[in-house]
């Protein structure tokens, strides 16, 4: 039996149900906005099942305002510590708190997947602590969904790996085309790296020399990469389905971008972690209760779509091979000598 098949509270699973963890201390307005957020998320599905990960008195908010049928939908993980947007993840990681308890549900089987709107830098090194990375991914990535008026950009890193390295940057092209292909449905992915210009040898030496290796790199699901793209090619779309950037740059443009469209009914405010061994949804701190219902939506199609598993395929034996062939190089990229 795999580990959806059980319920928290012991029994089958009906088929369709999604076991979420969330981290009911992330954001700005916790742990108030998830709770609203939960409780939009159970309303809009009937098959959801929540995993409280928090506080009994804000996990009792949920579970009070529920109709009686529906609380047994509902279980709670006490814990009562967070990591703060201040703290640092990683001297934070190995002691407890919600965070880390989502993601320990994830691991042990009690959920499918978790979301949380806390500590981004939290949440990254949690989930690589916890359920691992997959296979020969160097450093997790995150995919934001970026709507356009000529469709979906996918803009991968948003605030995972700040100081990127060339293989990450290759590593986050080949695992953003996978996401591209089986979570946005997008036919033959176009990937474009972006710089400060369009034309070629534009940027910094590291974004030269990742261009050069992107145009050797057979990228999965009939991806191909087109070149050097601007930051205005993010919000209005156009040449690329999938845009590469380090994650400080990312983190940048998303936040301009969120701010100038923040009207819009369609944004979302949730990102994907795409290059862990499992389904992470990481909000927006900022974000409200819709958009935390949003970001619990998204997590729960991950599972049912078998999304992770369907990227992992895709990129697997790629990833491994720039991995293991250590030698992406800027020095070489550039045909430069010591």
């Amino acid at each position: 039996m795999t580990r959806s098949d059980r319920s928290p509270h012991g029994g089958e699973l009906p088929s369709g149900v999604a076991r979420i963890a969330v981290d009911l201390l992330g954001g700005d307005g916790a742990p108030a906005v998830v709770v609203d957020g939960a409780l939009r998320a159970c309303s809009a599905d009937p098959d959801l099942h929540l995993v409280l990960v928090g506080p009994r008195e804000a996990a009792g908010e949920v579970i009070g305002a529920l109709a009686d049928e529906d609380r047994g939908r509902v279980s709670v993980i006490p814990v009562d510590s967070a990591v703060g947007m201040a703290d640092s993840p990683l001297r934070h990681i190995r002691r407890e708190s919600t965070v880390r308890a989502a993601a320990e549900a994830v691991y042990m089987g009690r959920a499918d997947a978790m979301v949380s709107a806390g500590s981004s830098g939290a949440a990254v090194a949690a989930s690589a602590h916890v359920l691992g990375r997959l296979r020969g991914v160097r450093r997790p990535g995150l995919a934001a969904r970026v709507p356009t008026p000529r469709g979906a950009v996918l803009l991968v890193d948003v605030g995972a790996t700040l100081d990127a390295t060339m293989l990450e940057l290759v590593q986050h092209a080949v695992l953003g085309t996978a996401y591209a292909a089986v979570g946005l449905g997008i036919a033959r992915p176009r990937v474009g790296l972006l710089s400060i210009g369009s034309e070629p040898g534009k940027g910094d030496r590291l974004r030269r020399a990742v261009s050069i290796a992107l145009s050797d790199v057979p990228l999965p699901a009939g991806g191909r990469y087109i070149g050097l793209v601007e930051g205005f090619d993010v919000p209005r779309g156009g040449p690329a389905d999938v845009v590469v950037t380090d994650g400080f740059t990312g983190n940048v443009l998303l936040k301009g971008i969120e701010g100038a469209i923040s009207v819009s009914s369609d944004h979302e405010a949730a990102a994907v972690l795409l290059g862990v061994a499992g389904d992470v949804v990481v909000c927006h701190g900022a974000a409200n209760g819709d958009q935390v219902a949003g970001g619990i939506a998204l997590a729960a199609r991950l599972h049912r779509e078998r999304i992770t598993p369907a990227v992992a395929g895709l990129a697997d034996d790629l990833l491994t091979e720039l991995s293991s062939a250590g030698g992406l190089t800027i020095r070489d990229a550039l045909g430069e000598r010591s």
